[in-house]
């Protein structure tokens, strides 16, 4: 058996109580359908033999028995739809929480390369289809195969040449069957891939749907969705198409089994080779007989779906993290703050090119509590630097050190706890404010969520909101102005009170009045940490006890800000320029 199969059966293990249950009922209530139309032919033959007026009393109690037969598959029915859709709910909520929780623990590099819609189409779409598939394909089967086996062997009993006549059409399906699957499972797929892709557009879209609107660019957004929409049209155009033949051709031919039979039938009645009370049961058992084809036919459309989204799944799940905790990690505790790069080399991509590579051997030391600053053009690696700290990415070679520990050498849980980051793109979840605060340390007390807001310089604007600390801030803090937001955010990092601190360009993007009051919160903040700061505007790291100005060839300069106007060289250009 192979991976991807034990992978697939394993989701029943948890539930095989209710699975076998599930099984059971499933096989009496296809058991008990059995038997009626044996019921019927014995009182359209035996029973009406005798009289009618003998019969009936006979009648009575065989309606009766018939009756207690149609409660309990009624009963059996019940727990199939209930208890049955049940254990598929569960094995899908195993499903959304295994493929969740690994996108968690995926890295920075792999959600580079990745669309968030595609990501979230394999949490909806595709394992609604794979519950069904878990839930009602072996069930299915199994019906299926009670009363195909159980009509084909009552059938013999009943006429075995007219069994046979039955049975001459089924090698014809089965072959058909074969041929359409391979078809419907191609285009099974590429459904999938195509509303992947939708989804992904609509997620775009309407992520950024105020730059859209801004530029007027509404039309534009509806024809690249049209375009999508459009080839997902085609490819279910071609799914349908192949379904189309593929029921219609078995069900004209299970129609034609029942039309053959009663020709058949009618004409060995005319030799008296066969009663009518046995060919009235006969045609009984044909429609139990061609029920589970038409079942099966339900089932191969079913397993296509639930397989191909299940490969989807299973091509997630088996995309290993590029960054792990190593078996014999450590806890980080204790942190002053002392962080080294030795002979630091990072490249993009797996495979490393001079083009990919953003800087080679670099060699730095920062001391615990100094505040650094890294300045540069865009594309010398002042982000990628502070990416490495937190193992945000994995450096091609060297070490990094914190405390001379090396950060391959503890839990990236840990060693995060460790670090606080301030961005200048601010990401606020959907909630209120005391939420987004307390994501710094969601333990953290109302009075300790104050506290952190008050050095944030936030609390007087939180309680000018409609319900102060309890008010929703919508989408990504929507309802509150760039300046409220970063303020937030540094909020959470107070919060979480770290030893080492990255601000990544925290005020570039803010007006003057928001800048020195977020500036405020931010020096506030660093003190006695260990401070690295991106700065695009550099009158904000004039008071940086090192400045290092990177370029393509590593660190070109270092000192602080005094220093390095008096050497005219790369910063001071950089200074004139930007300033």
């Amino acid at each position: 058996m192979s991976a991807k199969w034990r992978k697939f059966l394993s989701y029943y293990r948890p539930y095989m109580k209710g699975f076998i249950a599930d099984m059971c009922f499933a096989l009496v209530g296809a058991a008990t359908s059995l038997i009626i139309p044996l019921i019927i032919r014995y009182i359209t033959g035996t029973v009406l033999a005798e009289g009618f007026t003998n019969a009936s009393q006979t009648i009575i109690n065989l309606f009766l028995i018939m009756l207690g037969l149609l409660a309990i598959e009624f009963g059996c029915n019940y727990f199939i739809a209930y208890v049955g859709h049940m254990v598929g709910a569960r094995m899908e909520y195993d499903l959304r929480n295994e493929l969740f929780t690994h996108y968690q623990k995926l890295s920075f590099r792999f959600y580079d390369d990745q669309k968030v819609g595609s990501l979230m189409s394999r949490v909806t779409n595709d394992l609604f289809e794979i519950t069904e598939l878990y839930h009602h394909g072996p069930e299915d089967l199994m019906i299926s195969a009670i009363k195909l086996i159980g009509s084909l062997v009552i059938l013999c009993m009943i006429n075995v040449p007219l069994a046979l006549v039955a049975l001459v059409p089924v090698p014809f399906m089965i072959v058909f069957a074969s041929i359409l699957n391979k078809k419907m499972k191609r285009t099974f797929k590429k459904n999938r891939e195509k509303i992947a892709e939708i989804n992904t557009r609509m997620e775009d879209s309407l992520s950024g749907i105020r730059v859209v609107k801004s530029f007027t660019g509404e039309d534009m957004e509806i024809h690249k969705f049209t375009e999508g929409n459009d080839m997902f049209l085609m490819s279910k155009r071609d799914n349908y198409r192949y379904m189309a033949i593929y029921h219609a051709v078995l069900w004209a031919t299970t129609g034609l089994i029942t039309i053959v039979v009663a020709t058949v039938g009618s004409l060995m009645i005319g030799k008296d080779a066969l009663t009518l009370q046995d060919l009235i049961a006969f045609l009984l058992y044909v429609n139990n007989f061609t029920e589970p084809i038409r079942k099966l036919v339900s089932f191969t459309e079913q397993f296509q779906n639930g397989m191909s989204g299940f490969e989807r799944f299973y091509e997630m799940i088996c995309i290993e993290p590029d960054i792990e905790d190593s078996p014999d990690a450590t806890e980080m505790t204790n942190v002053k703050g002392n962080i080294d790069f030795k002979d630091v080399t990072f490249s993009y991509g797996s495979n490393p090119t001079k083009e990919a590579t953003v800087f080679s051997h670099l060699n730095l030391h920062i001391d615990a509590g100094e505040y650094v600053a890294l300045v540069g053009h865009s594309g010398v690696g002042k982000t990628t630097i502070c990416s490495l700290i937190p193992r945000f990415y994995e450096p091609s070679e060297g070490e990094i050190t914190i405390d001379d520990t090396n950060i391959n050498s503890v839990t990236q849980k840990s060693l995060r706890k460790q670090i606080g980051i301030v961005q200048q793109d601010v990401y606020l979840f959907a909630g209120t404010v005391l939420e987004n605060i307390r994501y710094g340390r969601p333990d953290a007390t109302f009075d300790e969520v104050i506290d952190a807001a008050k050095r944030a310089n936030a609390h007087d604007f939180i309680m000018e909101l409609p319900n102060g600390y309890d008010t929703d801030i919508g989408q990504r803090g929507i309802k509150l102005s760039g300046g409220q937001k970063q303020r937030l955010s540094i909020a959470r990092v107070f919060l979480k009170n770290p030893p080492i601190l990255i601000f990544d360009e925290a005020t570039s993007s803010l007006d003057n009045e928001s800048e020195r009051v977020i500036q405020d919160s931010l020096e506030d903040l660093a003190k006695d940490r260990t401070t690295l700061v991106i700065a695009h505007r550099l009158s904000t790291i004039q008071n940086a006890k090192r400045i290092l100005v990177l370029s393509e060839n590593g660190i070109e300069e270092e000192g602080t800000h005094e220093e390095l106007l008096k050497k005219d060289g790369a910063y001071a250009r950089l200074y004139h320029t930007v300033e």
